[in-house]
């Protein structure tokens, strides 16, 4: 059901496109600065990196204008469960998936070659692969949510009409997984991230 609803709003982005705007296409990639916040101290994380990359598409408007992508996105973390202060084991847990942002842009001009612009908008994500790990030899395991929703908000540049620098913080909104001990113990946890991109569009 939630796929049919962001094909449906692709769809009417398309549709909803003034014929005076230009369109481009392009491919885009960059580094992703995990952030997994869990909510209690029985488990720690530290950040680490992950990247995306995948196709993408601006529509660019004489004031405001929008960018829809597509794109292959895996995030990390290094997991520690410790007790009493004392650390008992530690894992790395990754979480990949689809992610199809859709953000608005206002850009700013500085002269024929560079402008500059802010961005935001909402971000779906579809997770691929197993939906749950066993960690520290079994006695935890690890579950994500099969879909998961966020925000995006940010700044950029584009240079030379075609190359395009961003840099944006990116807001789970609803938990991202839950890491379960074999006693009961409980943990929920935010995959936020810092992403730096780069663009080009043709």
């Amino acid at each position: 059901m939630k796929k049919s609803y962001i094909i449906a709003l692709v769809a009417f982005l398309f549709i909803s496109v003034p014929a005076k705007s230009q369109i481009e296409f392009g491919v885009k990639g960059g580094l992703n600065i995990s952030n997994f916040s869990f909510d209690k101290k029985v488990f720690d994380k530290s950040n680490q990196t992950g990247f995306f990359i995948g196709p993408t598409v601006k529509f660019s408007l004489p004031v405001v204008g929008f960018d829809i992508s597509a794109l292959y996105d895996q995030r990390s973390a290094d997991l520690s469960v410790y007790m009493m202060s004392e650390t008992l084991a530690k894992e790395t847990i990754k979480q990949q998936q689809i992610v199809i942002p859709v953000n608005a842009r206002f850009s700013f001009g500085l002269g024929e070659t560079a402008s500059i612009f802010f961005f935001a908008g909402p971000q779906f994500g579809f997770n691929l692969g197993d939906k749950s790990k066993k960690l520290f030899d079994e006695v935890a395991e690890w579950k994500l949510k099969t879909a998961n929703f966020s925000i995006n908000a940010g700044l950029g540049a584009m240079l030379l009409g075609h190359l395009q620098v961003s840099a944006n913080y990116n807001i789970a909104c609803g938990k991202t997984g839950e890491i379960e001990l074999i006693d009961g113990i409980k943990d929920k946890a935010n995959a936020n991230v810092w992403q730096i991109s780069l663009a080009y569009y043709f």
